[in-house]
């Protein structure tokens, strides 16, 4: 499946699978939005796989948020490899 992405106000859906091959699309979607915007909110419900490129497209786009002190959220229960990368830093943190 092809990944997908549409958006309303800073509200976006991710839909499909966001693999290497497709990475370019995630990136270009992003690219710059902390410039034009303080806040987005990123649904991931209807993404269905998600490589671990993808996974660090999304860990890239977190850690721009916080360096550039905005804010970002991710929603929606749509892949175990993005609540396991995120749930892993935070343990790490915490230690």
């Amino acid at each position: 499946m092809d990944l997908e992405i549409t958006h309303s106000n800073n509200f976006f859906r991710v839909k499909g699978s966001l693999q290497r091959n497709n990475i370019h699309v995630f990136k270009r979607q992003f690219r710059n939005i902390f410039e034009k915007v303080n806040a987005i909110t990123i649904s991931i419900e209807d993404l269905r796989s998600i490589d671990r490129y993808g996974v660090n497209a999304i860990a890239q786009l977190h850690n721009e948020s916080i360096v550039k002190q905005k804010q970002l959220s991710i929603i929606g229960l749509g892949c175990q490899e993005v609540y396991t990368h995120f749930k892993s830093k935070e343990a790490n943190t915490a230690a």
